[in-house]
């Protein structure tokens, strides 16, 4: 009797999981700039209130062991191609090193293979190059603004369209700027739901909205930073959430789109930030150790809510799983067919079991972080130790940029560098030559210890060796795919000339 359940049990849930398979939903994906896993009220946020991103955290699959990268670019090439972003090239947010290579497949181009139309609006921040941007990369529709955020502008080819401000911004769509009028937040949403609307019941899409909203410079609308004027911690901070209450407000009227427009079940919505926080970090950061651009779980953890009414059931996953993971997750439930050399491409596993069953089994991993960074024409070797980590479902191994410790003096440390973040743009973890020796390995349980507080590392050898000898084997690896490292820096940015032209100059 309990084999025939159990038999049947089984049944159920492959015939489930491949009902997911190929379901071919509609995907809208929401991705905030430098908002913290602390920074949703649903997470413990004592200040900050966001309702409709704790609707989507209570009405869908909610992922509570996701990893990206330490900052921004990073994870959105990974997002985008399911593998590591030093396998496409990038090692820093600036300097021609946020630039995807060429020769990656993009998620946006499978899923055009499987009868998708796309579209993007809002941060790209992998190239700002005309065969580079989004429209080169597979999506059909393309606004998108400049550089890793609004107004952002370095030497090289990284750069937004000239005088840009987070009200009325200049915006790239379909390869000629508009000036826009409103808060940014609100004219990307504004213009996606538009483009929704002129799409849907056609075909399925996929809708990628990216904030660079709540990045710095923190200019909220008066109207939401009046909500925490005297609740957060520092002007700052109030505009911070006060740009993350705009965010959940837009979320809410998208939501309510949906079911106006009868696509809600045939709608699946995503959620993510992409990166550890910055001024939220100083009214809460959800026990998290450091912050944005640091190799601890409080620059790489982040939050994953999956909503899809009618089909995904509302649970939480607690096994570990990543931003490479999402490719081929949405290309299975996409019903995408994978050449070989995509496959060979991407490194994560589909989520599609776990969508279906969150305590499916689910094999244990080495997730690999290095904050990269390191000074234009470095030798990369010099920097191989310098602030990187290995992760598994128990065991957390981190090397500063130099060596250092969990005891109180340096947990200070990082919490004045959390709190010094936001004043730099973007926050460069650059490491000096002292750096570059041996690394002083620290270990951390996070099953007993999520906060990193007390290093293992001489109680578990085997335990460190095994991880450094699979953290060398994966360095290695990525070696000859770290393209961008000696590529000259543009004369000028492509956003200030393309602008120029269309302008005069005005």
């Amino acid at each position: 009797m309990l084999l025939r359940h159990l038999l049947l049990s089984l049944l159920c849930v492959l015939s489930v999981h491949a009902e997911l398979a190929g379901k071919r939903p509609n995907i809208i994906f929401l991705l905030t700039d430098d908002q913290g896993y602390g920074d949703m009220s649903c997470h413990g946020n004592p200040v900050l209130k966001t309702p409709n991103m704790d609707r989507l955290n209570a009405e869908g699959v909610h992922f509570e062991d996701f990893c990206v990268s330490p900052t921004c670019a990073p994870t959105r090439s990974a997002l985008l191609t399911g593998r590591h972003e030093f396998k496409n090239g990038i090692t820093h947010t600036i300097l021609e090193r946020e630039r995807l290579t060429p020769k990656a497949t993009t998620l946006a181009q499978v899923l055009k293979t499987a009868g998708y139309t796309t579209g993007i609006f809002g941060k790209w921040h992998l190239g700002d190059e005309p065969d580079r941007w989004p429209s080169a990369r597979g999506f059909d529709e393309m606004f998108i603004h400049g550089a890793g955020g609004i107004g952002q502008t370095y030497p090289g080819s990284c750069g937004d369209a000239p005088g840009n401000k987070y009200f009325d911004p200049a915006i790239l769509h379909n390869g000629t700027f508009e000036k826009t009028k409103g808060y940014c937040t609100d004219v990307f949403f504004a213009q996606a739901k538009q483009w929704i609307e002129s799409v849907k019941g056609k075909q399925p899409f996929y809708c990628h909205i990216a904030t660079n909203a709540p990045h710095g410079p923190y200019i909220a609308r008066p109207e939401d930073k009046a909500l925490y004027d005297g609740k957060a911690e520092g002007d700052d901070a109030a505009s911070f959430f006060g740009m993350l209450h705009n965010i959940d407000q837009n979320l809410g009227l998208l939501l309510a789109k949906l079911k106006e427009w009868g696509i809600e079940n045939d709608t699946l919505v995503i959620f993510m930030n992409d990166n550890g926080g910055t001024a939220g970090v100083k009214t809460y950061n959800a026990g998290l150790h450091a912050a944005k651009g640091t190799p601890w779980m409080g620059g790489i953890k982040a939050s994953s809510l999956w909503r899809w009414p009618g089909t995904l059931k509302p649970a939480p996953v607690n096994q570990l799983c990543a931003h490479i993971d999402f490719f081929p997750t949405l290309a299975e439930l996409a019903g995408a067919k994978l050449s070989d050399d995509v496959k060979a491409q991407v490194e994560g596993r589909s989520l599609v079991p776990l969508l279906e069953n969150p305590n499916a089994e689910w094999a244990d991993r080495q997730l690999f972080t290095h904050v990269g960074r390191w000074p234009k024409d470095a030798d990369p070797q010099k920097y191989q130790f310098t602030n990187c980590s290995v992760r598994t479902t128990r065991w957390h191994l981190v090397s500063e940029a130099r060596g250092g410790n969990p005891n109180a003096k340096a947990r200070a440390k990082n919490k004045a560098k959390a709190a010094a973040a936001p004043k730099q743009a973007p926050a460069i973890v650059n490491a000096g030559p002292e750096a570059v020796a041996q690394p002083k390995w620290q270990l951390f349980d996070l099953q007993t210890d999520p906060g990193e507080q007390t290093d293992l590392a001489a109680a578990n050898p085997d335990v460190v060796k095994q991880l450094t000898a699979a953290y060398g084997q994966w360095w290695d690896s990525v070696q000859p795919l770290l393209v961008n490292e000696k590529a000259p820096l543009a004369a000028e940015n492509p956003f200030k000339t393309l602008y120029q032209k269309q302008f005069g100059g005005k």
